[in-house]
């Protein structure tokens, strides 16, 4: 900390994180733990259909998604973190025997996949980054975990599930006044089951649908930033969370496949003042994050175009991930604990094709209008980082009430590093 009242150089040796400490927090962050008990209502109309995945971390998730995923940085590469889905099924079971016998660094090789050599990082500038955390960002001694939302799954699995008949829920877009959101013809006005009916409280803009699939997610990566602050706590290490909301510069950073459109279409700017926007030379292009790839090899990406051909073929994705063979209630619910997943198979209905069109529609015309899908926010989003690393005691010896640091943090290059190290 080169200037201010607290102006200090460590003469401390440089000490890296070792894989084991790395491991420790990355189970933390998202460690797989082992079978979801969705323990819920199977039968037409109890919901418990909702759910996407049977499988665990050590952070909830909405649906058993697993929205949020986690890239683990250090000096000498960049790692994403596979999930408890990106695995093969035959691997779960290895995998949650793992967790169970504390074998945290095998569990971590197993779970990382490099996507570059070295440190990935975007510019320290606003608003990449705010000034407050430039003096310590990237230090090359430091690893850094960067949670990732992906809200594509999130978004179609919940739409598969409100436009039920059973649930009748109607979108408008605000955008346009008000108009039905690709969802006219389904509407029970017109004959369909989409209760557009003001009055009957089902009626919600995309603006308020998209809020909620975005503070889900966020919810779900604030959980990994609270468990790395709290395994850092008990380890001994220093740590702390900071911006990361840049709405590319991540992505950018890690390698993700980006495409670019005009800030018009991104902001959802109306025809009229897009095209006078457009004539005055003020329509500028905006970056988006569209997928990750890693030797050619997709490792992160949306159910969304360019990864799925169209919304429509997204959406049958979705529907193919739960209802299809090899999917959660079908050949892929003995991958859970139930003790009959047969019955459970038997009872978990496939949602109508109403309910399917109607969600392709809405999707579609999502894409349609605003060019990517979600509509107010990037198919992938960052918010914020942690930075772990081993502390200078003496910085807060100068500093700070002998209070400050714990017994874990004063005693942690005693208790975990040999004097070799």
């Amino acid at each position: 900390m080169k200037t201010g009242p607290m102006a200090f150089k460590s003469q401390a040796p440089l000490l890296r994180l070792s894989e084991h400490e790395e491991a420790l927090l990355a189970f933390a962050a998202c460690g797989v733990t082992g079978p979801a008990l969705g323990d819920l209502v199977y039968s037409e109309g109890g919901g418990g259909t909702i759910m996407a995945g049977i499988l665990g971390r050590t952070i909830s998730s909405g649906d058993a998604i697993q929205t949020v995923s986690v890239f683990v940085i250090n000096q000498d590469a960049t790692y994403l973190l596979k999930r408890s889905r990106d695995f093969p099924a035959a691997e779960l079971s290895d995998l949650s025997s793992l967790s169970r016998d504390g074998r945290y660094t095998d569990l971590y090789r197993k779970s990382r996949i490099k996507i570059k050599d070295g440190r990935a990082q975007p510019p320290l500038d606003l608003f990449y980054n705010l000034n407050v955390n430039r003096w310590s960002l990237y230090d090359p001694t430091s690893t850094y975990f960067l949670p990732v939302n992906e809200l594509t799954l999130l978004y179609i699995n919940g739409m598969l599930e409100i436009l039920r008949p059973e649930n009748g829920a109607f979108i408008v877009d605000e955008r346009a006044g008000f108009q039905p959101a690709g969802l006219k013809r389904f509407a029970k006005s017109r004959g369909g089951w989409l209760l557009d009916d003001p009055k009957a409280q089902r009626s919600m803009t995309i603006q308020q649908l998209e809020m909620l699939v975005t503070e889900f997610a966020t919810i779900e990566q604030g959980m990994v930033m609270q468990n790395l602050g709290l395994m850092t706590q008990c380890m001994g290490l220093g740590g702390f969370p900071h911006w990361a909301a840049h709405p590319w510069g991540w992505l950018e950073a890690l390698g993700f496949r980006t495409k670019t459109m005009p800030g018009t279409q991104y902001l959802g700017v109306g025809p009229v003042m897009a095209r006078l926007v457009r004539l005055l030379g003020k329509d500028s292009e905006v970056k988006v994050a569209v997928g990750l790839e890693a030797g050619g090899v997709p490792v992160l990406t949306p159910f969304c175009p360019p990864f799925h051909d169209s919304m429509a073929a997204a959406v049958r994705a979705v529907a193919e991930l739960k209802y299809g063979k090899e999917g959660v209630f079908r050949g892929g619910s003995s991958q859970g604990v139930w003790l009959d997943p047969g019955r459970i198979a038997a009872e978990a209905a496939t949602p109508s094709e109403e309910a399917i069109e109607a969600t392709i529609a809405y999707c579609e015309f999502v894409y349609g209008r605003y060019g990517r899908f979600p509509a107010y926010q990037p198919p992938f989003r960052t918010v914020l980082g942690f930075q772990a690393n081993h502390l200078d005691t003496a910085f807060y010896d100068r500093f700070y009430k002998p209070e400050a640091l714990s017994e874990a943090q004063r005693r942690h290059i005693e208790l975990w590093h040999s004097p070799e190290e």
